[in-house]
């Protein structure tokens, strides 16, 4: 996702709401945009991911982000507050459903990821019949990887992108 929102039209539901104990995943609403541009730009955030996001870049993904298809804002069902936000892409990796995950740094350790994700890969096969769902992440983001190992995923692949190591896993 480099300036425009994907156009992913091959969910069988959508738009989708996802509730899990405490967390609603819901399709980005315009109120939600500061949060989603806190998560490009963040360093913290970014630091396995490439870094912040330039500003014309955030720009426009900003002006795109409102209900596109695939991209969740993570909610805190108690007080609405967005935590952060989950993609979910059909055939964004040789054909297979990534799924990928970003939760602004004040919410991290709190199981909202793991919470996040687990709702995800739950939802997909209804939705993608038959999807091979996978995730990425970079070799050195061990909080990441211990995660998708946490909900049971399995290493299918190494190799280096944007110059980087990294891990793809099976999900589900």
């Amino acid at each position: 996702m480099i300036t425009d929102m994907p156009a992913v039209t091959a969910f069988a539901q959508w738009p989708v709401s996802l509730a899990t104990k405490r967390l609603v995943l819901r399709p980005v609403e315009p109120e939600d945009v500061p949060a989603h541009a806190r998560l490009w730009t963040d360093a913290e955030v970014r630091r396995h991911l490439g870094g912040p996001v330039p500003a014309e870049v955030v720009r426009v993904r900003a002006e795109r982000c409102v209900g596109v298809p695939g991209l969740l804002s993570v909610v805190r069902g108690e007080d609405a507050v967005v935590v952060g936000s989950v993609m979910v892409e059909p055939g964004a990796r040789s054909g297979r459903t990534e799924i990928s995950y970003q939760l602004l740094p004040e919410h991290w350790g709190s199981g909202y990821a793991r919470e996040a994700v687990a709702a995800a890969v739950e939802w997909v096969p209804l939705s993608v019949p038959g999807a091979d769902i996978v995730a990425v992440t970079q070799e050195a983001n061990l909080r990441s990887r211990r995660l998708l190992e946490a909900l049971g995923a399995t290493c299918v692949e190494r190799f280096v992108e944007w110059g980087q190591p990294q891990v793809m896993y099976r999900l589900g």
